[in-house]
């Protein structure tokens, strides 16, 4: 792997960003990876609309990690302002790049974006809370479990098909460093 480089997405961008999502989370490109749904989830993972809102609207953003020698995106992340605290969703790293530390690059890219650019008191995310690996990975990276747990939109395909009837959200929350915040 080569050095990366970080930009935000732009519409140009979707069709790349909606592949490499689908690829880091389902079918069977995913399990070259470790962080596959496909044992949960088949279906789509995000679509084309969904990204495109994700870049045009206020306070929201997809953040790219670009190989420096393809300068083909191998990560994204969305984060968004969302009720005074930060929004981090749609972390995907391409497969065969899980486990080189592209994944912790973005991540804490996007959290200084948050708390030192947007000053939030606060980054969250929902997580599949059977993903127990996905879960550690976080608490490692200074997340904690909040208890909070959301239904599984089963019946909207937007969000996939369950392969299981137990899916629900996890809300991970990581407090912003001391003195970095409003």
């Amino acid at each position: 792997m080569t050095e990366l480089r970080f930009r935000n997405a732009t519409l140009r961008d979707v069709d790349a960003i909606v592949e490499l999502v689908h690829s880091a989370y389902r079918g069977d490109a995913s399990r070259a990876g470790w962080t596959t749904e496909a044992d949960l989830l088949d279906g789509q993972r995000t679509d084309g609309d969904d990204v495109r809102s994700c870049i045009e609207r206020p306070g929201s953003l997809i953040l790219l990690a670009i190989d420096g020698t393809t300068r083909e995106p191998v990560a994204c992340a969305h984060l968004a302002q969302q009720d005074g605290s930060g929004y981090f969703g749609m972390f995907s790293v391409r497969p065969t790049l899980q486990n080189a530390g592209v994944g912790k690059q973005l991540l804490a890219r996007a959290e200084r974006l948050a708390f030192n650019h947007w000053r939030l008191p606060a980054l969250r995310m929902t997580v599949i809370d059977v993903r127990d690996e996905l879960i550690a990975f976080y608490e490692r990276r200074g997340y904690r479990r909040t208890g909070i747990l959301k239904p599984f939109p089963y019946g909207d395909e937007r969000f996939g098909l369950p392969r299981r009837d137990d899916l629900r959200f996890e809300v991970l929350e990581k407090a912003a460093p001391l003195g970095t915040h409003a």
